[in-house]
């Protein structure tokens, strides 16, 4: 218990570093986000109507620590102002519309890259030098060499384009009206998600496995693996419960990263497939100089992380009792 409080204690203080940051750095900036308005309506404003959006964009009058505070208090009713290229939309209703997407993609690809890469990584490692092991890690790490987006143009010129299986953008068919959950709109969701998720399982799966066969090896080199082989166990028994379960600390470590980082979603696949994730939203944000709505994102994103790295601390913490001392 102890260790999870001191866990937790340093996660929030990273937390508030990070809205410092993501409040200081946007006012270091030239101009704020009035301008971009003011531009937007061609100097068509009144002055009311513009102190009126320097106040609602939490320029309020006075020091920089009256707006910090004013900033603060804002965070923590989760209101994040309105966004420029939405308005007057506000920041967290614009944040909700891409984040299930986000979600959604990044999570299911993540799961599948994970859980099919470590299984291949413990299975190469056991049967080391065999078939498997002699071309499967050679060929995920040359698939994995390649960018993202460009194994995503592969992938959608191929299956896409060429044959016509998947549809080529967005997360759904537009024309489609979409009353209420239902079957037909499962498979249509479905089908627009699986050649982005299948570009991010292709460029990550290497990875995985490679971390999993470098962890068995080290360790299956160990006394416990001998001293359970001695005994007379099964293999399949030493290879899951001894070995396996030894080596997944590491990727555990990383998964949790890489669950972060899907809130974030995949950036230059999202834009590469038009699919309205965060990264795409992100993107719309820096085209158009939507300053608070690339607070938002940043915010939300880095929360995200510093959350899931503390659950992957308890977790850790849960499997291996040796970090609890």
């Amino acid at each position: 218990m102890n260790v999870a409080l001191r866990r937790l204690g340093f996660y929030v203080v990273s937390a508030w570093a990070s809205i410092t940051l993501n409040f200081a750095i946007p006012r270091l900036m030239p101009g704020d986000p009035t301008a971009a308005l003011v531009a937007r309506f061609k100097g068509q404003m009144s002055p009311e109507a513009l102190r009126a959006l320097r106040h609602a964009f939490g320029l309020v009058p006075g020091s920089t620590l009256t707006q910090y505070l004013t900033y603060l208090g804002h965070v923590a009713r989760g209101d994040l102002g309105l966004s420029i290229a939405y308005f007057p939309a506000p920041v967290t209703e614009v944040i909700g519309t891409g984040l299930g997407w986000s979600l959604g993609l990044g999570g299911f690809a993540l799961i599948v890259s994970f859980t099919l890469g470590t299984l291949l990584g413990v299975v190469a490692a056991w049967r080391r030098g065999g078939r498997l092991d002699s071309w499967l890690p050679p060929a995920l790490s040359f698939l994995g060499a390649f960018p993202y987006f460009w194994l995503a143009m592969l992938v959608l010129y191929l299956f896409g384009f060429t044959l016509h299986w998947f549809p080529l953008q967005h997360a759904r068919d537009p024309d489609l009206a979409f009353s209420g959950p239902s079957f037909g709109a499962l498979v249509d969701v479905v089908s627009h998600a699986i050649l982005p998720a299948v570009a991010v399982v292709l460029a990550t799966l290497g990875g995985w496995m490679l971390s999993m066969r470098g962890a068995m090896l080290a360790v299956l080199g160990t006394d416990a693996i001998k001293l359970a082989t001695a005994k007379g166990l099964q293999p399949q028994r030493i290879m899951w419960a001894y070995a396996a379960r030894n080596a997944l600390l590491p990727s555990v470590t990383s998964f949790g990263m890489a669950l972060g980082f899907v809130v974030g979603g995949s950036l230059l696949t999202e834009i590469v497939f038009s699919y309205p994730g965060l990264g795409y939203l992100l993107v719309q944000a820096v085209r158009n100089q939507d300053t608070p709505l690339m607070q938002g994102l940043f915010l939300i994103i880095t929360l995200s992380v510093l959350a899931a790295n503390f659950f992957v601390d308890l977790l850790y913490i849960w499997l291996d009792p040796r970090a609890r001392a």
